[in-house]
């Protein structure tokens, strides 16, 4: 394919994009396939000769689409948004046209000093205090990883070399085997499973503290297990707090957790993959209140901050706790600026050397949007999740099952866990809206997060009607069972 072909091609696809995008509404939104679907549509081996981009574009719609869940369908309500919007695809674009492996400044230092200032333009938008950002003199800054695991991870890896460093220099002899297999981490029970991941990564112990009533992990919790740790003589060195916690949108209380965490000097980290967008809102950012306490935040601008995966944005207070836990400079990596004190190499705050320049989807969706066009984006998810919940309340046949704040509603059909099951089954059997569950404690809930950019009040509205008619064919079908017996 030439620059010719390439004008032309990129054109259709930018028109089918924008079709698919445009028309996605009308396409169901949870695929009808089994698995292995796949792989007899198409050859056990690639082709000898090249194909037509025709025939590419064709099997896309014959291969690819069938087996399609469509996050951006107005009729997705599972997990968390995914953030697209046409300024971060325009960006991926000139992403992947420069085509840079961004691992130091040298290797490209524009990819380098745009994602170090977005960083910091982020943090200003969701109020982070000062000591996060990078500025001209910082000692803090921000990163783009690729997911909110990674950050954790990074955190948690940061948290370990630090405190092994520290307990060698006050004792030679200590190995860092000896050190880790002491080390205990810990995180509320409604912590995502990433957390823990971290800790069989790191080969760091992670321990559960309890959450109280609401789903929020509170510091009298941290501090008991802190104390029964300490005196069988293990080595607390970090916490993760979660803000917008997977199930319920809970959030745990920093003022409370943050005073242990520095108290014991454990390294507390922010989890706030979800809500953290949020927080470009004044009227949401209470919610973050504590924030000072922590070693670390992040939040992911690839779930509702319309920007498309993959952009987790992570800070650090002290970058050289981070730094200096991952750094490692082969001569193949040098270069003449390095040691100018002017430059950030990235490779040194993420698990891969290589690196996108991801900051680009950021730089142009803040100048497409501005900040008052996130909000709104933001603000109006909020609006339609209370609508949903206004539904639910009046209903007397369902409950509200956790604290509504942002855009998740986590409610129930009055009854057992295994009624509500079947309610969930009927409802992704239809396949006209799409949903997910949690366990909050031994209960089985149904999640409705708001997600996708383009939905309406008339999607929510459709979405409730379709769960009360699909609630009264079950509770019908359940009548008549007991009739029978």
């Amino acid at each position: 394919m030439n620059a010719s072909e390439f004008r032309k091609r990129g054109k259709d696809m930018v028109d089918y994009v924008a079709d698919y995008l445009e028309q996605i509404e009308s396409r169901q939104v949870f695929p009808d396939v089994e698995p292995g679907y796949l792989r007899p549509l198409i050859p056990d081996s690639a082709p000898e000769e090249g194909e037509t981009y025709e025939d590419i574009i064709k099997d896309v719609e014959r291969v690819i689409m069938p087996g399609v869940t469509h996050w951006h369908s107005p009729y997705f309500f599972a997990y968390f948004p995914t953030g697209n919007s046409y300024p971060a695809l325009l960006a991926d674009m000139l992403c992947g046209a420069i085509g840079c492996i961004g691992f130091s400044w040298a290797s490209s230092p524009a990819c380098t000093e745009l994602e170090t200032v977005m960083l910091d333009w982020l943090g200003k938008m969701i109020g982070l205090p000062e000591q996060f950002l990078a500025g001209n003199k910082g000692e803090g800054g921000g990163v783009i990883q690729g997911t909110a695991s990674e950050a954790t991870l990074m955190a948690l890896l940061a948290a370990r070399t630090k405190v092994t460093r520290r307990l060698q220099a006050e004792n030679p002899k200590l190995t860092e085997a000896e050190i880790v297999s002491r080390m205990v981490a810990y995180s509320s029970d409604q912590a995502h499973s990433s957390v823990e991941r971290a800790g069989l990564i790191s080969g760091v112990r992670m321990k559960k503290i309890p959450s109280d009533e609401k789903f929020v992990a509170r510091g009298q919790a941290l501090k008991k297990a802190l104390e029964e740790d300490k005196a069988e003589g293990l080595i607390p060195i970090f916490f993760c707090a979660t803000l917008g916690t997977t199930n319920s949108c809970a959030f745990d209380n920093l003022m409370e957790l943050g005073p242990v965490c520095n108290a014991e000097n454990i390294w507390m980290h922010i989890d706030a993959a979800y809500a953290g967008s949020a927080f470009i809102c004044p009227e949401f950012r209470y919610l973050m209140e504590g924030v000072e306490f922590a070693d670390s935040f992040n939040f992911n601008p690839h779930k509702w901050l319309l920007v498309n995966f993959d952009c987790s944005a992570f800070w650090v207070k002290k970058r050289s706790d981070l730094i200096g836990a991952f750094k490692m400079d082969p001569v193949y990596l040098q270069y003449d600026q390095q040691e100018s004190g002017l430059v950030t190499d990235y490779r040194h705050w993420q698990i891969p050397l290589g690196r996108r320049f991801r900051s680009l989807k950021l730089w142009f969706v803040f100048r497409i949007y501005g900040v008052k066009g996130l909000q709104a984006h933001i603000r109006k998810h909020v609006g339609l999740a209370h609508e949903f919940l206004e539904c639910v309340k009046k209903d007397e046949l369902f409950e509200i099952c956790a604290p509504v704040i942002l855009g998740l509603v986590c409610f129930r059909l009055k009854g057992s866990n295994e009624l509500n099951k079947a309610l969930l089954q009927k409802i992704n059997h239809s396949k006209k809206i799409h949903i997910v569950p949690c366990c909050l404690g031994d209960t089985f809930v149904l999640r409705f997060a708001v997600c996708a950019r383009t939905v309406e009040s008339s999607h929510v509205q459709f979405a409730w009607k379709h769960i009360k008619e699909l609630t009264t064919e079950l509770l019908n079908n359940e009548k008549q069972q007991k009739t029978q017996n």
